[in-house]
């Protein structure tokens, strides 16, 4: 199985990186956007809503307590990357599997 570009591997974890689009109809994965996991919320990007979603979107998706999902960089951007501790970029891949999002498109 190939690691898609938006999973790396980090000491402590994955890092994840993310393309927000907030204000969205619903919170969901919409695929890819160029080396990118694009996700829309439907928080609005002001007073941080936004990356508060994000962190409780990842979380649940994975499976993981949100304690355990930071922004790391980008919490001004659309484009973010997040640590996800305690959890390898392959079982990471594998949950967005087993929730039946993971983009078609990366699938070896």
């Amino acid at each position: 199985m190939k690691t898609p570009p938006f999973l790396q591997g980090a000491g402590e974890g994955t890092l994840l990186d993310l393309h927000v689009q907030p204000r969205a109809s619903r919170d969901e994965i919409a695929g890819l956007h160029g080396p990118f996991l694009k996700v829309r919320l439907k928080a609005p990007p002001a007073e941080g809503e936004a990356n508060t979603a994000c962190v409780k979107f990842i979380a649940h998706l994975l499976g993981v307590a949100k304690s355990e999902v930071e922004i790391v960089q980008g919490r001004s951007s659309r484009r973010k990357r997040l640590l996800v501790r305690g959890i390898s970029p392959k079982d990471v891949q594998l949950r967005l599997e087993e929730a039946g999002v993971f983009p078609s498109s990366v699938r070896s």
